[in-house]
């Protein structure tokens, strides 16, 4: 026959179980299903595991130390939303990237090591040549996808896998980024030009260092092509003459003669006095081998007011 106190201490670790199951099922079924609905995103597998292990340890601790586990983790519950889960007063602070300059310290290590990727595929050591790769895919990728491609060729297969997997990667959202710009120009207003300004710069970028097909090129050629007219039409204004030279070589570079010329015309029209008006006609016209108009645009040039850059220097003195 068991005792009054033995009675009470069987109650009370009946009780405590009880508690802890509760609040084991709670932690690992009920919560988790209401957590997940007020999510945007799911949780991953691995955070589901850790927050179960983190239930069941808990209830380790109910069973092993009855009332004094349960009140611990209660006291704690309770001090956590009464003193450190208070909202946050954010009057006063202000989000402005304006007023914000980032200063990152210079990779010295990694500067270091730069050196032309052209150079290093020919070194035979593969860890370094696999090292400077990972640096440039660190870097600006969109801007080296040129000499990326240059390691297609690399006798290291792992230098060569990195170059794919880059490429693909790039190159399948550059084609879903400029789909969808190029979508979203034909809903734009009559006065709404963000869209074409977007694409045609983007597009000159990728497109000028000539990494897809002819076939391809051809279709983003176009594509930008019609940008710039939409562009035009809505708001000339907003061509400026690095956009309008974008669009003169990457149809000089498919031998779209009429484009070209159609678009220097523009060029020279809104912008006389702008190097990109002459540099763009001068390239046209050795293309075409018109030379009668090459030098007279060279004549023009020499006597304008206007300041040349060395590139085109050399190119005064070469047919002078």
């Amino acid at each position: 026959m068991l005792t009054r106190e033995e009675w009470i201490f069987l109650i009370v670790c009946i009780l405590n179980l009880l508690v802890a199951v509760i609040y084991l099922l709670y932690g690992t079924l009920i919560r988790a299903t209401i957590h997940d609905k007020q999510e945007e995103e799911v949780e991953t597998i691995d955070k589901r595991k850790e927050n179960r292990r983190t239930y069941l340890i808990r209830f380790a601790v109910m069973v092993l130390c009855p009332v004094v586990g349960p009140v611990f983790f209660l006291v704690s519950y309770l001090v956590y939303i009464t003193i450190f889960r208070q909202s946050v007063d954010l009057e006063d602070v202000v989000f402005s990237k304006e007023r914000v300059k980032t200063r990152l310290k210079a990779d010295e290590e990694r500067e270091r090591d730069m050196v032309p990727l052209e150079e290093a595929l020919a070194i035979s050591d593969k860890k370094s040549v696999r090292k400077l790769m990972l640096n440039v895919i660190r870097g600006n990728v969109k801007e080296s996808l040129e000499t990326i491609m240059i390691a297609l060729d690399s006798e290291d297969s792992e230098t060569s896998h990195y170059a794919a997997s880059v490429l693909r990667d790039e190159l399948n959202e550059f084609r879903a980024d400029v789909q969808k710009l190029y979508s979203e120009i034909k809903d734009e207003e009559k006065d709404e030009t963000e869209c074409e300004e977007m694409l045609i710069d983007y597009m000159d970028m990728v497109l000028g260092q000539k990494i897809f097909d002819q076939m391809e090129q051809n279709q983003f050629v176009d594509m930008m092509n019609e940008a710039g007219d939409s562009l035009y039409e809505k708001n000339p204004l907003r061509l400026t003459p690095e956009r309008y030279e974008g669009i003169c070589l990457k149809l000089l570079g498919l031998s779209k003669f009429e484009e070209v010329e159609k678009w220097c015309g523009r060029l020279e029209t809104q912008y006389p006095d702008e190097l990109a008006a002459y540099t763009c006609r001068l390239k046209l016209y050795f293309t075409q081998n018109a030379r009668d108009q090459f030098f007279e645009v060279l004549e023009k040039l020499k006597l304008s007011k206007v300041v040349i850059d060395q590139e085109t220097l050399e190119l005064i003195r070469i047919f002078s």
